[in-house]
């Protein structure tokens, strides 16, 4: 297996974020990328850093992920939200078109309410440039496994899920996994993205909602109860040509590793009827019981089950990460799913 992970993406390292009102540390940091990496390398793996962060390849990508504005958002408006009388360091939204805006605004202030969806995506000086390190990580995952490498993962931080075409959201700017089907769809037909975080992949789900070549699954935690909130109910299965192409399996909250693993193996067989010729795994970590945003409770042995169940597809895959934040037994959780994922 290929491993790769750029140490730009520590670039984007934001100290805080806002949390039920009040500023907090933000769990979405380097150390998250260090704890990994440990685990992979107690395991014996290593990680590559791709040739490059940015290039024009990786931009035409992104502009069929993301729209050109919110492209353009990111990567303008710290430097303009600098040029504001009395602002802050990090661009952080103080107005948001809740129930939809009848307009785009042109002023910095109202695009970063119309583009950061919650508060948990502030922007500085240097972050651009990790979040374009963590996306050119994934497309060097996905591009590994299109020149024969296997099966490849891809160490993302921040994470993508969460961002769709025209906004960010959850600590995600640019979708990881969506970029990475992107590039498997060049070479393969049909391609499906299973997201097995802690929380809906709201992100991905807007992304490929009216689209029937790339399937997209997730369980997550009931969105009645927990973020993203709006997004993840079993009701949503895509539109148009995406009809019956999107599977949420939303969980109680509190759920263990027994009712995880069963609705991985009903979603692995709604998977089964779309027959994909690849398969993008978004890992997010964050359903064990001890992590800071818990809202299920795996236990680490769990996650070798989840990898030993999706290596079984025998599918071309990337491993894509998402959440999982920083506990004593992050790396051990990625520890056991890839060990439960090479030896099955």
């Amino acid at each position: 297996m290929k491993l790769f992970y750029h140490p730009d993406q520590e670039r984007h390292a934001p100290a805080t974020f806002l949390l039920r009102g009040q500023p907090a540390p933000s769990p979405e940091g380097p150390l998250r990328a260090e704890l990994l990496s440990r685990g992979l390398a107690d395991i014996g793996l290593s990680l590559t850093a791709p040739a490059e962060v940015d290039s024009p390849i990786l931009r035409s990508r992104l502009a069929k992920v993301h729209t050109p504005r919110y492209l353009t958002f990111l990567e303008t408006i710290h430097a303009r939200w600098q040029a504001l009388p009395g602002a802050a360091e990090l661009v952080s939204p103080n107005v948001h078109p809740c129930g939809g805006g009848h307009h785009y605004p042109r002023h910095p202030v109202g695009q970063a309410g119309w583009h950061l969806h919650d508060m948990a995506c502030p922007i500085g000086a240097e972050s651009f440039h990790g979040i374009l390190a963590s996306a050119a990580t994934a497309q060097a995952a996905a591009e590994a496994l299109l020149n024969g490498h296997g099966t490849t993962y891809a160490l993302c931080r921040p994470p993508g899920h969460h961002a769709g075409p025209d906004r960010a959201g959850g600590f995600c700017f640019l979708n990881n996994s969506a970029l990475a089907a992107t590039v498997l769809r060049e070479h393969f037909s049909r391609v499906a993205i299973v997201d097995v975080d802690l929380h809906h992949g709201n992100g991905t789900q807007d992304i490929f909602y009216y689209r029937g070549d790339v399937w997209t699954g997730s369980l997550h935690a009931d969105p009645a109860d927990f973020y993203p909130f709006f997004w993840g109910g079993a009701n949503e299965e895509g539109m148009g040509e995406g009809l019956g192409a999107n599977v949420n399996l939303p969980l109680a909250l509190g759920s263990d590793g027994a009712a995880f693993l069963a609705a991985l193996d009903t979603l692995l067989e709604r998977l089964a009827d779309f027959r994909p010729d690849a398969v993008v795994v978004a890992l997010g970590l964050d359903a064990h019981r001890d992590d800071p945003l818990a809202g299920l409770a795996l236990e680490t042995a769990d996650f070798e089950a989840v990898g030993r169940r999706l290596a079984r597809l025998a599918l071309p895959t990337v491993l894509v990460q998402e959440g999982g934040y920083p506990t004593d037994v992050l790396g051990h959780n990625l520890a056991a799913f890839m060990g439960g994922f090479t030896d099955a």
